[in-house]
């Protein structure tokens, strides 16, 4: 005899369960219109829903370092400046997750400023369905490794520090902007000592029995991405050192190795921090490094021949310089005190006819604090400000100006 309710039961044990689309993806949101058209879209579409998240940096700092985020939705209605909100947010998005920004700018130079920091661009309002199909777009993308759409321009920002000569303090700079990137920050940060032979890098970030990846003029045809990966020494989670040597390879030939390792490492970062303190023995002609940077920090102390060698490097590099976005910062690190100083800084500013934009002044504690193990820039000495400053000035944060006192007499001015 036929039994309806056995045939029913066996039907639906071995009917296969319909798996949801996965897109993994969060979304950091301004507005509650905008949260929900993302919810409703996804849910309509029967793709599993996004994170949310507010838009505010330290949420953005605690949700985005995950390995399986797919994509990222950055809503920027409330922004009056779209292209530099999502420039100033870039930092910490990771490498690997492909971007959206949905803004209610409508112009074309914002289209191509999100494009060139490799993120996409939806103009709001948006229905659920041109939401949708831009995302699945953009995840067909990823899936078929498609060299196409700006999600493939995402790389590294590269910072060189570059010291006017040895011995200004480049490396203290290169260790504690890496501290203070990573750390404070939360961005994916790769220290680069291109200083192959000499130098203080280990100390001045704090590790400890830490020698330079000796290379051997065999391995250079056999650089692949795990070899690279071999190569770094791992600080911390956000915080990693390429530091080589060799006994067979020239200075122009190791430099030339180092760049080729950075290149497999660099789309895994959010920074790329090279610490060029012996930058003047080898010609800016024979490296690429003008050509890479966005950032270029350039140190000098409070010596009449340090700030002439800065002038000299600070043209050589504007001569070589073929992009309007390039950066050039001018540092002023005073190694010494006030009395043993043979120019001051406004003496500086009139010789180089430009303004220095950091000016890190002399601490007789500096010594005894990295010895210590303590970042400066953690600290209360005079050299923690300014330190700050320069990463605010990298990062193109906006700087917080102090609201004016007002006067009893100024009724109302």
């Amino acid at each position: 005899m036929f039994d309806l309710v056995d045939s029913l039961k066996k039907s639906k044990k071995t009917s296969p369960a319909v798996e949801q689309e996965k897109i993994s993806t969060v979304l950091f949101y301004q507005t509650a219109e905008c949260e929900e058209l993302v919810l409703e879209a996804y849910r309509f579409d029967g793709i599993a829903p996004p994170a949310v998240v507010k838009n505010t940096a330290v949420d953005i700092t605690e949700h985005v370092r995950h390995s399986d985020i797919e994509v990222v939705i950055v809503e920027l209605n409330n922004s009056d400046d779209v292209s530099g909100d999502a420039e100033r947010i870039s930092h910490l998005l990771p490498n690997h997750a492909s971007v959206i920004v949905i803004g209610s700018e409508d112009a074309i130079s914002t289209i191509r400023n999100l494009k060139a920091i490799g993120f996409y661009y939806l103009f709001w309002p948006i229905t659920k369905q041109e939401l949708i199909d831009f995302v699945r777009s953009v995840s067909e993308n990823r899936k078929q490794n498609s060299h196409r759409g700006p999600g493939q321009n995402r790389r590294a920002k590269y910072i060189s520090i570059v010291g006017a000569k040895g011995g200004v303090g480049s490396t203290f700079i290169t260790a504690e902007m890496s501290y203070q990137l990573s750390a404070h920050k939360k961005s994916s940060c790769l220290v680069v000592d291109q200083n192959h032979t000499t130098g203080d890098l280990d100390i001045m970030m704090g590790i400890r029995d830490y020698e330079r990846r000796k290379v051997q003029k065999g391995e250079i045809a056999n650089i692949n991405e795990s070899f690279a990966q071999s190569m770094v020494f791992q600080q911390n989670s956000l915080l990693s050192v390429l530091s080589l040597s060799s006994e067979t390879l020239d200075d122009l030939t190791l430099l030339e190795y180092s760049n080729s390792v950075v290149d497999y490492l660099a789309a895994d970062v959010n920074f790329v921090i090279e610490d060029r303190s012996a930058s003047v023995a080898f010609g800016l002609e024979a490296d690429r490094f003008v050509s890479l940077c966005d950032v270029i920090v350039l140190v000098m102390s409070a010596s009449v021949s340090s700030v002439r060698d800065a002038a000299r490097m600070r043209d050589k590099i504007r001569r070589h310089n073929t992009s309007e976005s390039l950066r050039l910062i001018l540092v002023m690190n005073h190694i010494m005190p006030e009395k043993s100083e043979t120019i001051t800084k406004e003496d500086a500013e009139i010789f180089l006819k430009q303004p220095i934009d950091v000016d890190i002044p002399f601490c007789e504690m500096l010594s005894t604090y990295i010895l210590d193990n303590k970042r400066i820039a953690k600290t209360s000495l005079k050299a923690a400000k300014p330190l700050r400053q320069l990463t605010s000035i990298i990062l193109g944060e906006k700087s917080k100006v102090a609201p004016k006192k007002r006067s009893l007499f100024s009724f109302g001015s």
